[in-house]
């Protein structure tokens, strides 16, 4: 039996514990064989990476160290006492090893490894291997199998309407924060409009990394239900309320690894809005040579998928395939992105049309889900909504309700501008590359770090006229996005 001490070192996502390398029975050589460990009494049990240690003044004799993720999973006391034992690897690596040998594999095999993922049963290597092997090849039915089973691991939210709206873009193009203004426009219409959402994956912000400079998005489930009610929409983070909590779990790999294919977007995507009560959905493709998905035959394919997969989890969607060819708005990053969205939603003058124009667009098509709505005239609800401030008074009441941030992040203190190499027009902007360089610059983890697009395709530049301006809290995160902006700018002049 083992102490517990409480070790202030954050390992997310992973499980670790510390021992003493000398002290506790054990030689150097058997723990180097224990480098997974359960840890266990009759209250609960988690399994950890073992780090071993050297200083007593760390983790001393008969005491066992548990960092931030391991001490709150296995929710236990400062001094209770544990066991530990060799862990044994979850049955369902099996099933993972026969996905890396290209095998399809079954409903409950998939549930199987689900299941063990969200218990943090598997090390990031082991989910990572996972993900890869999905990456390779997965059928459609797996896919569907892939979905229902992260639905089945979480938490299902339930709404006494018939009618629950929601809108998804699959991502990839920078600037793209339409959901911000599509929710307070639906809403404002009247239909209960459950909005959550993940974390960036590959991008260098999403709705609630940009909803959280303006107000609190980690609520509650029953904040978030009385919200919903009170408002008939929320801008909320998924993962507090434990909704379809693997792909949290997997995002954490899937981001490092730049993994975003369009079978794990698909399950990831209707997982969620499956947990979150919705039961009609606008999905949005954006399709160019520098977004995820390049040509209309990808995203014909991925729109059958999304079909599939909706339809066998009672799901009516919309799929709306827009350009994709540059970035929308000016700001890219939670602070600047944030900025053009109240901009869109004051009516002011210098607002991002495109940003503006998009919204409605896919608001109206979120709106002729009501059977009061007469066909083709949801654009027009829509842009009345928008027009007469109806949707920045709710847009106002959802910053109040779900806590305003009454010290938002100030935008990077440090900036640089990447200038025109010569005279012309913008004739391109590489979505992919402008994506890399804010996430360098600190994106979405620094609020403040991103881009401002001063121009946007078809301008008319001068030799030296600045092009964006890249913003960072650190000189470092900055130097870094300034190397690979100077590699390759991602602006094409013609």
């Amino acid at each position: 039996m083992l102490k517990i001490r409480k070790i202030p070192i954050d390992t997310h996502p992973e499980n670790t514990v510390f021992l003493l390398r000398h002290g506790n029975g054990y030689s150097a050589e058997q723990f180097q064989a224990l480098r997974k460990l359960r840890v266990f009494c009759d209250c609960g049990e988690i399994l950890a990476s073992l780090a071993l240690v050297d200083d007593e003044s760390i983790v001393g004799a008969g005491e066992i160290g548990l960092g931030e993720q391991a001490f709150r999973r296995l929710a236990m006391d400062e001094g209770s006492e544990v066991s530990i034992e060799q862990a044994r690897p979850p049955p369902s690596l099996e099933f993972v090893r026969r996905k890396i040998d290209g095998e399809v594999l079954s409903a409950s095999e998939i549930s199987a490894v689900i299941r063990d993922i969200t218990l943090h049963l598997y090390s990031p290597m082991e989910i990572g291997a996972f993900l890869v092997a999905c990456a390779g090849f997965m059928s459609t039915q797996e896919t569907l199998s892939l979905t229902e089973a992260m639905v089945d691991v979480g938490n299902r939210l339930h709404w006494d309407s018939p009618l629950v709206v929601d809108k998804h873009c699959i991502g990839g193009i920078p600037g793209n924060r339409t959901s911000m203004i599509v929710v307070p426009i639906v809403a404002a219409h009247g239909l209960l409009c459950p909005k959550t959402s993940s974390r960036a994956i590959t991008s260098p912000s999403g709705t609630a990394d940009t909803m959280e400079v303006l107000a609190n998005v980690d609520l509650s489930e029953d904040r978030l239900v009385e919200i919903v009610r009170q408002e008939k929409g929320v801008l909320a983070w998924g993962g507090r309320v434990n909704l379809s909590p693997a792909d949290d779990i997997l995002i954490t790999v899937e981001r490092p690894l730049r993994l975003d294919r369009y079978e794990q977007m698909v399950a990831s995507i209707l997982s969620k809005k499956v947990s979150a009560g919705s039961n009609h959905l606008v999905i949005d493709i954006p399709v160019g040579p520098t977004a995820k998905v390049r040509t209309q035959g990808d995203a014909v394919r991925l729109r059958k998928m999304f079909e599939y997969v909706a339809r066998h989890m009672g799901i009516v969607t919309d799929i709306v395939i827009t350009d994709g060819s540059q970035p929308v708005g000016r700001g890219i990053g939670p602070v600047l992105e944030a900025r053009d969205v109240m901009a869109v939603l004051r009516n002011d003058a210098d607002a991002p049309d495109d940003l503006r124009d998009r919204a409605v667009l896919l608001a109206g098509h979120v709106l002729e889900f009501d059977p009061a709505i007469e066909g083709g005239r949801g654009y027009a609800r829509a842009l009345e909504l928008l027009a007469s401030g109806e949707a920045l008074a709710v847009m106002e009441r959802l910053i109040e309700v779900q806590g305003r941030n009454t010290k938002p992040p100030a935008l990077g203190a440090h900036h640089f501008e990447v200038k025109a190499p010569r005279a012309g027009r913008v004739a391109s902007i590489d979505c992919e590359r402008i994506a890399r360089i804010a996430r360098l610059a600190g994106a979405p983890m620094d609020k403040g770090a991103g881009i401002d697009l001063l121009h946007k395709v078809g301008a008319a530049v001068r030799t030296g006229e600045a092009l964006y301006r890249i913003y960072a809290h650190s000189e470092t995160g900055l130097g870094f996005a300034r190397e690979l902006a100077a590699e390759q700018s991602g602006y094409g002049i013609a």
